[in-house]
């Protein structure tokens, strides 16, 4: 495991979005969680997408260098979904945009999902529930909770209410959920505080 990474960063209150800042620059240097496959498993794990067992199981089952290659495409399919992010957020999407998001379909048509009776459910029920369940046959079905997620952005966003962090040299994106859809900051702990520090230097520095 690469243990030179902080934990990954979730601040974008949609996964999809979390994604997309598994590369940022959180205290002036660049950080990519999904560098190489330990850190996609990593990501994977803190994001609550795959489960320990699971990751365990591919990473002893993978070929050397083959999680390593998953990273890879993950980065790739990374930066395909900002470009689309990029040029939309702020405004709503069209229908017309299914066009090119044929990328994300081709992935998703990969997958093997099904679902099981399973005991559970909630109180008051008959203690049986359905439960989805999916067949992780290789490494590369690591990257379908990953364009679930993506799918989920596209599908259940509000596109207009997508938006960057305004920090100088932050590259976070968040979606707004705040009343007033005010938000402004990644997070106040980080871009907040620093321009909350900007503005008390410039107020020193004016002349009363």
């Amino acid at each position: 495991m690469s243990d030179h990474r902080p934990s990954a960063m979730f601040i974008a209150d949609a996964v999809g979005l979390d994604f997309l800042n598994s590369v940022a620059t959180p205290a002036g240097t660049q950080v990519d969680w999904i560098a190489d496959g330990d850190g996609l498993l990593a990501w994977l794990e803190q994001a609550e997408l795959v489960s320990a067992e699971v990751l365990e199981k591919l990473r002893a089952e993978a070929m050397p260098g083959e999680m390593d290659h998953v990273a890879a495409q993950a980065r790739s399919l990374r930066e395909w979904f900002r470009g689309f992010v990029d040029e939309w957020k702020g405004r709503p999407l069209r229908s017309e945009v299914v066009r090119d998001l044929e990328p994300l379909n081709q992935l998703l048509a990969r997958d093997e999902q099904f679902v099981q009776v399973v005991a559970g459910g909630p109180e008051g029920s008959n203690g049986l529930e359905l439960r989805t369940e999916r067949r992780w046959r290789t490494p590369e079905s690591l990257l379908l909770p990953i364009g679930q997620a993506l799918s989920a952005v596209v599908s259940q966003e509000d596109f207009t209410n997508i938006k960057a962090c305004q920090g100088p040299t932050c590259t976070l994106l968040f979606a707004d959920r705040t009343r007033g859809r005010a938000r402004r900051w990644c997070t106040m702990a980080i871009c907040g505080n620093r321009a909350k520090q900007e503005a008390h230097r410039n107020r020193a520095k004016t002349p009363r």
